[in-house]
């Protein structure tokens, strides 16, 4: 025992040895760290703030769209994920399970809510994963019918939470509005992005940034009672509101469904202005698209009112025709011969749409009537082409309005050769956009003053309210006089109302004057020229209302109805322009023109009076006299004495000597029959509305006895009569077209 001692003793030593370095570099250690803070040169309190610090995103919110009202068009919206946990690991406590257990009860009760068959949901059910999703039919669930979903109680389906961009409207000014995609980055976040209209074009406002909450937690995550916190507040994105009225839009929309399931178009364009402000009331077309779900999208990608530009047609006509008005070359009763034109002797003819034309008529009645001999001879002989460009260029048509869309075109005037001038000045060849046409006309409209369009109103900032952009109204130049403006609203409000001439008289509305030029144009072949088909057209108005004081602005323009002839293309139009023009007034507090009451004269007994001195007492009194005869005296008169007339009624006299036919044509069946009465003839008519052929040429004497035939149409059928006896198209036949230069 005392030999093993020794070596106790040494062991015993060695080990507090041991142990005592030991300690000393225990302690050399932990002084070290205290004078350094740092181990391995890693600071110990960065590593201690990495592992209990943490970071939470703070999400911002998307500017909302607004009309001009404050009516919602595009926002952020809380919108669910279904989500189904397939793992049974997830399910500690049987009772309360939290994976799918049934999936067969679970696809049944889903299939009821869900679009989507309940086979494919079991199929998503039984796969062989953690946790599944339900495609499309599964997100951007509302809240609705999240709730309808967990009142069912199934084990294993929950929701995650996420936002949407919502376009409560549908398919509204869809591609003025566009829409915003989603785009998911690879740290789980996400943004949106905007790809088309208001939400491309000011996708820098409306997009907000992203905030930070720092704060120190637990080894768990939890928050800290007194750990610091530090946040950075999101940034939402500010509110637009557009000039836009969400009501008049939607009598734009309505307006344009009808057409669409009664005419089947290729496309509609129409757009609705303030023409004081240049404000966009309403812009829509066809195909359109829904901005939630794409649909539609593949059949209409462009804004066709901004960025598509094609031949006008004769609402082109209303600028040449102000242009000449400015210029004081328009003399509304000077002549010219219509039906054909050349502009140098080298050119092939320009023709009318009534290729033998109306004879000598004046340049009013060639406004009325859609001469494209009188804007030719217009732009060639009164105006001169070099004025008549210096024209194209005050009224904007070759440069971009500014609009605050994406990708705006500008037209493409063709100005080289004098054919080329000559058809632009009546609406072919050259080719601008809608958006032009409705710039330009409200010089028309605005006594002189052509106003920028604009679709933005203001920019508010959503976090304070505070107004960050604040659109005013900009006047982009003066191209006329406010006298020339007058002067080319009357006469085209003549379009509209006179009966016999205007090719406008579909536009008319009950209580509203309205100024306006159709328009028809042709569409280019893919193949070269022209289509020829009897709906192979782009028909369109371009009109104001009321017209001494406008307030609104419409065009409309649509393309390849099914229609049976060309001369119909005018229906489609006036069914959008004429309920869109009088619902927007009526809702805008436009009170209707008082109308004024014919005034009635009581017809004094004519026979024994003086021709002349008759006629012309009744012409003061306002009545419209035809004389029968050459005699000097008055015979026989029809309305009978004492019968009251209205003002503008035909009186037919009654003289002596040999009776003679007049010129009946555009007369109604009423003013033929006291002709057939006074001269004793008998009368055989055919058809309704208004004289377009008789028995018996003007000038011809008129026997009693004999037949007095005449020929009725409506406005409706003399136009297609006109138009049929015409060879080529409406606005320029094939053999004018063939000497336009092309591309």
């Amino acid at each position: 025992m005392n030999k093993k001692q020794p070596y106790m003793n040494v062991g015993a030593a060695g080990l507090f040895a041991l142990f005592g370095l030991l300690f000393f570099i225990l302690l050399f250690r932990y002084f070290s760290i205290q004078i350094t803070g740092e181990v391995g040169s890693q600071p110990l309190a960065a590593k201690a703030q990495q592992k209990y610090s943490r970071t939470g995103s703070l999400e911002s919110v998307r500017g909302v769209i607004y009309d001009q009202k404050g009516e919602v068009i595009a926002e952020d919206t809380t919108s669910y994920t279904l989500i189904a946990i397939l793992d049974k690991k997830m399910t500690t406590n049987p009772k309360n399970p939290n994976h799918v257990t049934d999936p067969q009860k679970t696809a049944n009760e889903l299939a009821k809510i869900l679009n989507m068959k309940e086979s494919e949901i079991y199929s998503i059910l039984t796969k062989d994963q953690f946790q599944v999703e339900f495609g499309k039919a599964g997100r951007d669930i509302s809240h609705q019918t999240k709730k309808e979903i967990e009142a069912l109680k199934l084990p294993g389906i929950t929701f995650k939470r996420d936002s949407k961009r919502f376009y409560p409207n549908g398919i509204f000014a869809s591609h003025l509005v566009g829409y915003a995609d989603r785009i998911d980055e690879p740290d789980g976040t996400y943004n949106y992005v905007g790809k088309m209209g208001i939400e491309k074009t000011l996708d820098k406002e409306l997009t907000g940034k992203d905030g930070k909450i720092n704060y120190e937690s637990d080894l768990w995550g939890y928050l800290l009672p007194n750990g610091e916190q530090k946040v950075t507040p999101a940034q939402n994105g500010n509110d637009v509101y557009l000039t836009i009225d969400k009501k008049i839009q939607t009598f734009l929309e309505d307006a344009m469904n009808k057409v669409v399931d009664e005419y089947k178009p290729a496309k509609i364009i129409a757009i609705v202005a303030d023409p004081k402000t240049g404000n966009i009331l309403a812009m829509g077309q066809r195909p359109s698209f829904h901005p939630k779900t794409k649909e539609g999208i593949d059949n209409s990608w462009h804004n066709e009112a901004i960025e598509t530009s094609f031949e006008p047609g004769s609402t082109m006509k209303i600028f040449t025709l102000a242009a000449a008005i400015e210029e004081n070359k328009f003399n509304p009763n000077d002549l010219f011969q219509s039906g054909s034109y050349k502009v140098t002797s080298k050119d092939k003819p320009i023709h009318d749409h009534k290729r033998s034309g109306w004879g000598m008529i004046s340049y009013l009645e060639g406004v009325q009537r859609s001469s494209n001999v009188a804007f030719a001879k217009i732009a060639n002989e009164l105006l001169g082409f070099d004025k008549f460009r210096e024209y194209l260029t005050k009224f904007g048509f070759d440069s971009p309005t500014g609009i605050d869309l994406p990708a705006e075109t500008t037209g493409k005037i063709q100005f080289n050769w004098p054919i080329e001038k000559a058809t632009t000045a009546y609406g072919q060849g050259t080719a601008i956009t809608p958006i032009q046409q409705i710039q330009a006309m409200t010089a028309i409209a605005n006594n002189g003053k052509m106003m920028k369009p604009q679709v933005i109103d203001k920019i508010v900032s959503h976090d304070t309210g505070e107004v960050i952009r604040d659109v005013t109204p900009e006047v982009v130049s003066t191209p006329i006089s406010a006298e020339t403006a007058k002067e080319v609203r009357d006469i085209l409000e003549t379009v509209v109302t006179n009966k016999e001439k205007g090719t406008g008289t579909r536009y008319q509305i009950d209580g509203y004057s309205v100024a306006g030029k159709t328009g028809t144009a042709s569409i280019p072949d893919p193949k070269g020229g022209y289509l020829t088909g009897q709906k192979d057209y782009i028909f369109s108005f371009l009109g104001m209302a009321p017209k001494d004081d406008p307030k609104l602005i419409v065009y409309v323009a649509v393309q390849q109805p099914e229609i049976d002839h060309y001369s119909m293309g005018s229906i489609p139009v006036s069914l959008v322009f004429n309920p869109v023009m009088k619902n927007s007034l009526q809702y805008l507090n436009i009170q209707p023109s008082q109308q004024e009451k014919a005034s009635t004269t009581n017809l004094a007994a004519l026979v024994g009076q003086g021709v002349s001195k008759t006629v012309k007492q009744l012409e003061e009194s306002g009545l419209d006299v035809v004389v029968l005869g050459k005699g000097e005296k008055v015979t026989g008169q029809l309305p009978a004495p004492g019968t009251n007339v209205l003002e503008g009624e035909k009186i037919i006299i009654q003289s002596g000597g040999k009776l003679t036919a007049p010129d009946m044509t555009g007369w109604s069946l009423r003013d033929v029959m006291k002709v057939a009465k006074v001269s004793g003839m008998k009368l055989n008519s055919t058809g309704s509305g208004y004289v377009v052929k008789q028995n018996i040429k003007e000038g011809a004497a008129l026997k009693k006895g004999d037949f007095l035939i005449v020929d009725f149409k409506t406005t409706e059928e003399k136009l297609e009569l006109e138009a049929k006896e015409a060879e080529e198209n409406t606005e320029a036949p094939e053999e004018e077209l063939e000497n336009l230069p092309r591309e």
